[in-house]
């Protein structure tokens, strides 16, 4: 019995002797560079483009590795056959996008869009989902990997995922990439595992680091948003010194730490701000995995609501005025656990265990953030319908540039959760058993692709929208360019 110990000790010191030889370093660089002039605020409202205004589509994608980005590019594919104008251009409910967030793989397809365009996403195809985005990673679970995810945080650091990115994908490009007049806001959301909330890449958020997001490589966004823990070591910001920008608090930054009855989460978020600038202590934040606060990247628009200051808030007064329909669309690519043990009066070995409670965290999550935002959208509606009301003539026709068909009361804010089941019944358990990894063969990536399609097309408010929007749009041609002004 001593001499099997013996030598099964020895053994595992020999494998971890050859684990630490083979260990390698973890690039902790941080992403960011803090200067003496804090960074830009962020916009007050959605961009603004010139069309009738009635329709407005917000988007957020899963997280779920590229079996996310498949479903999210299918669903894209499918809105942008619904055409809802043909002068004086052809556009489709694509070109009413105004925001696009997205949580680890979601995340990828958010910035592409965001970097690309409506009229140039389209080759997401052959850029990301039909290659190997995992061809820079430690992906084998031997000694080596296992020690230096142990020891550093992770096996694979920001030039394995990250590096593949910005070579393949993103071509180099920082955050400014995304700042052109047809695009829409992006919020790529990590999570601040110091403060165990969402991080925003948004200007406020890099405002508070004493840094400029146009500097940040859009890549390091997107990884730190996938940066999955053991798989990833976490992604590294500096911090500022104390006082060494001038940095002010913005206004609803402020309020949220002043408030008695604060928006727990958005307090949460604004402790997390205000911590950068405050926690002498804190020196280093670090991310990881998006999905670990908010797997359905609902964050941006949620958190966008809670800090409104006025009724109207992401949009502008005139975008309010003119709006009839603001859809929040949300495709969720996640997968219900399939588990052997359910048939069995035998205990499962702990790792199953393990993994199902990881299943039923995620799965509890994502309910209650979607329920949470699909409450915070039909409040808002209220609030639009209450201001609207309140509006003199006068200030219809300065924002709207006409009273043909108006009513205050008409403006509809529907939230559209799309998932594996809206998607034709028989292809449910194989979209089930597509894995969350970073390379999918072809034949995935097109079963997916055709989900998100079929879930566009078999969701009827969505269709609905795309209807009323094209009507509009013809009687806005009717009246005039007045109109669109």
């Amino acid at each position: 019995m001593q001499s099997r110990l013996g030598a099964a000790l020895r053994l595992v010191g020999l494998a971890a002797a050859i684990a630490v030889s083979g260990c390698s370093a973890i690039d902790s660089t941080p992403i960011n560079q803090t200067s003496p002039v804090a960074g830009k605020p962020s916009p007050d409202a959605m961009p603004d483009p010139t069309d009738d205004g009635s329709t407005i589509v917000a988007l957020a994608f899963s997280g779920g590795g590229t079996r996310a980005a498949a479903f999210a590019y299918g669903a894209l594919l499918e809105l942008d056959t619904l055409i809802i104008d043909d002068h004086p251009r052809e556009r489709s409910l694509v070109d009413d996008v105004r925001s696009v967030a997205g949580t680890s793989g979601g995340a990828v397809m958010a910035a592409y869009l965001g970097y690309k365009g409506k009229d140039e996403f389209v080759d997401f195809r052959e850029r990301f989902l039909e290659q190997n985005a995992e061809a820079y990673m430690r992906t084998s679970p031997n000694p080596a990997n296992l020690m230096t995810a142990a020891m550093q945080g992770g096996a694979n650091d920001r030039s394995s995922f990250g590096r593949w990115l910005d070579e393949r994908l993103f071509d180099g490009k920082t955050y400014a990439a995304f700042e052109k007049p047809d695009r829409p806001i992006v919020w790529i959301t990590a999570s601040d595992i110091y403060n165990k909330t969402p991080f925003l890449f948004t200007q406020d958020t890099f405002s508070a680091l004493c840094s400029d997001l146009d500097q940040i490589k859009i890549a390091d966004a997107v990884a730190a948003s996938a940066a999955v823990p053991v798989v990833f070591a976490p992604v590294v910001l500096n911090t500022p010194t104390k006082g060494e920008c001038n940095y002010r608090r913005p206004a609803w930054l402020q309020k949220a730490l002043e408030s008695d009855n604060p928006s727990i989460r958005l307090q949460a978020y604004a402790r997390a701000l205000d911590s950068y600038q405050s926690k002498d202590e804190l020196k280093y934040v670090r991310l990881l995995d998006g999905g670990l606060t908010d797997n359905l990247g609902v964050s941006g628009l949620s958190l966008e609501r809670a800090a409104a200051a006025t009724p109207y808030a992401p949009l502008s007064a005139h975008q309010a005025v003119r709006l009839h329909n603001f859809l929040f669309i949300v495709t969720d690519a996640g997968v219900d656990g399939q588990y052997d043990w359910g048939a069995s009066p035998k205990n499962p070995h702990l790792g199953k265990i393990l993994r199902s409670v990881a299943d039923t965290t995620i799965a509890a999550s994502t309910g209650h953030g979607f329920d949470a935002v699909d409450l915070t959208l039909n409040e808002w509606q209220q609030q639009l319908i209450r201001y609207r009301c309140g509006l003199s003539t006068a200030q219809v026709l300065r924002y709207r540039g006409t009273l043909v068909g108006w009513n205050c009361r008409d403006v509809v804010v529907t939230t559209e959760h799309l998932t594996f089941r809206d998607a034709d019944p028989s292809l449910y358990r194989r979209l089930n058993d597509i894995p969350t990894r970073l390379r999918l063969d072809k034949a995935q990536v097109e079963l997916v692709i055709a989900a998100g399609r079929e879930a566009v097309q078999r969701n009827p408010n969505i269709q609905k929208v795309a209807r009323e929007a094209r009507q509009r749009s013809r009687i806005f041609d009717a009246i005039g360019p007045q109109a669109r002004n």
